[in-house]
């Protein structure tokens, strides 16, 4: 009991402390003497034992039934967010080098087109058709009457008719025809008699019986037969002029193997 006595008398001065100048507690707040009277300490400290172990189970029943608050971090984290793949279209604009290499390009298709192995097609031009516009033929074309373009075939060219404008194939060959424009093969150009080019040849040989107003270019062979007339210059790597040939221009060896400085020293 004297343990009750000592606690009552230090709650006494805490209280007086707490409440300077003897003010009273509310109704509400008196609290009741009770250590006074004879108090069971078993019994006392048995209900607090019962009141401990209610308040436990309320504290585990809290935790079982009050819903789980998750913060925004949280909720983020366990969500899952599916993305669809984006798909986007990009214009794409082209500089003025991008261009360039796009011109190239086409000029290396062009010429590879050009290059290629001629087909078996043979396309044939008669006496009375006249055609005013480029003619372009994966195989070999025999013009025997009138073009106005330029003509470029794969196979062979062969020309009996006119043709005003620039030819490109892998043969040539003029018979009592009339030309006016470059003549550019990848092999052998043979211009007959009763023939007129007027234009430059370049090939890589050439035999000339007809008429020739231009440079002529070819990396091998040429050979000037007697009824040909040449006006301009020839370049070639060996040349043969017959008896009867008409030259007004020079003749140069230039792709010959021989080195002619070599050949006087210095």
């Amino acid at each position: 009991m004297g343990f009750f006595k000592e606690f009552k008398e230090d709650f006494s001065d805490a209280v007086d402390e707490l409440i300077p100048g003897g003010e009273t507690l509310p109704e509400e707040e008196v609290m009741v003497n009770t250590l006074d009277n004879d108090v069971d300490v078993n019994s006392e400290l048995s209900k607090l034992d019962g009141l401990l172990e209610k308040a436990s189970k309320k504290v585990e029943e809290g935790e079982r039934v009050a819903p789980k608050v998750t913060s925004s971090s949280d909720f983020a984290k366990e969500t899952i967010v599916k993305e669809e793949p984006i798909t986007y279209t990009e214009e794409i604009k082209m500089d003025t080098n991008d261009t360039m290499e796009l011109e190239k390009a086409a000029a290396i298709v062009n010429t590879v087109e050009t290059s290629a192995p001629a087909s078996d097609e043979n396309a044939i031009i008669t006496k009375g058709m006249k055609i005013t516009g480029d003619l372009d033929s994966t195989g070999s074309i025999d013009v025997e009457g009138t073009i106005n373009g330029n003509v470029r075939c794969n196979g062979k060219l062969t020309v009996t008719g006119t043709i005003v404008g620039n030819s490109a194939s892998s043969e040539f060959f003029a018979d009592n025809a009339k030309i006016e424009g470059e003549v550019a093969t990848s092999g052998t150009v043979k211009v007959g008699v009763g023939s007129v080019v007027v234009g430059n040849i370049s090939a890589t040989s050439a035999v000339i019986a007809g008429a020739v107003k231009g440079d002529i270019d070819v990396q091998g062979p040429v050979v000037v037969d007697t009824s040909a007339v040449v006006m301009g210059n020839i370049k070639s790597r060996s040349v043969q002029i017959n008896n009867g040939a008409v030259i007004e221009g020079f003749c140069s060896q230039a792709y010959a193997d021989v080195d002619v400085a070599s050949v006087f020293g210095k």
